[in-house]
């Protein structure tokens, strides 16, 4: 993925040794890639992933002892909202950007319709990204999007196509430039 352009990086937290992954990756790429830690549910796992090395803490869900100790820490921190009420309250409570999830449910109309009132908070769609839609979503005024199962696809990887992950890898990062 690296190699295709992607330079921002989640590893979840209920994966198979992440904090390890976590710290390896810090120290193969340093600066060159912003790793953080995904489906963060609470404040000790976020200070877990902060020693770990994360530039980046991402949850699913709002928890406010969450974002404070990840400002606290001087991390970037994503919370996942559903609702106009849980992303402003997210934001007000600190958050750098509010992760809408999931986006395949809302649709990029919903970022459209929310950006309306809520336009100076940043909204990051997750959750059924793909090639055919993530134009879309930064149409809407999507300030980034997460993409998981359309980029890290288990059969490629199981079956070592790294040139194919690649490819796709420069794929989202080509059709994910700025819309102007």
């Amino acid at each position: 993925m690296i190699a295709g352009g992607v330079t921002n990086i989640e590893i979840t937290l209920d994966s198979e040794r992440a904090l390890e992954k976590i710290n390896n990756l810090k120290e193969m790429y340093g600066n060159q890639v912003v790793i953080g830690a995904g489906t963060v549910l609470n404040e000790k796992q976020a200070k877990e992933a902060i020693i770990a090395g994360v530039d980046f803490i991402f949850a699913p869900i709002l928890d406010r002892k969450t974002i404070e100790v990840t400002k606290e820490k001087g991390k970037i921190m994503i919370p996942g909202a559903f609702t106009p009420t849980e992303i402003y309250q997210g934001y007000s409570w600190g958050a750098d950007i509010i992760k809408v999830f999931p986006a395949n449910i809302l649709g990029s109309q919903f970022i459209k319709d929310i950006k309306s009132p809520l336009g100076e908070i940043p909204v990051m769609p997750t959750g059924g990204i793909s090639l055919n839609n993530i134009k879309s979503f930064f149409e809407a005024g999507s300030a980034a999007a997460g993409v998981g199962g359309s980029l890290v696809k288990k059969d490629l990887i199981e079956q070592e196509k790294w040139e194919e992950i690649i490819k796709l890898a420069g794929d989202f990062q080509e059709i994910s430039k700025p819309v102007i």
